[in-house]
């Protein structure tokens, strides 16, 4: 068995998102139960009863560590920053909005239409 199988860390500390643009939204939990959104979730997607400047966060996500997650609380408003993906920006499942493109002019005017869809009263229920 060899005995010099190892990792070999650097000292210095490990800058995640380096070079990608980011926003910070402000964000408003207007439902009645907590709301909790992972590292790696298409923010421009999550749970309606979040409110905020949705078109901002259009091909983004949480400027988080993976694996980690932020709780919102009802009535709860923060500021949070969101950091482009990284990729194709090519965004499937989710709430649907997106199924493709984040960066096309097509893919984003598609996006904007089912979000307005999407948010009208007569789809209400939480997702």
């Amino acid at each position: 068995m060899q005995t010099n199988d190892r990792y070999l860390l650097a000292d210095e500390p490990v800058e995640i998102n380096a070079g990608r643009r980011t926003v910070t939204l402000k964000v408003a939990n207007t439902g009645d139960r907590p709301i909790q959104v992972g590292s790696h979730f298409h923010f421009f997607e999550v749970n309606r009863a979040l409110r905020f400047d949705r078109a901002q966060a259009l091909g983004m996500r949480l400027n988080i560590p993976a694996g980690l997650a932020i709780r919102f609380e009802p009535g709860d408003e923060r500021e949070v920053e969101v950091v482009e993906f990284g990729g194709a920006h090519r965004m499937v499942g989710f709430n649907n909005l997106v199924d493709g493109s984040a960066i096309t002019d097509g893919g984003r005017r598609d996006a904007l239409r089912r979000l307005q869809e999407w948010q009208t009263p007569d789809n209400a229920s939480d997702t």
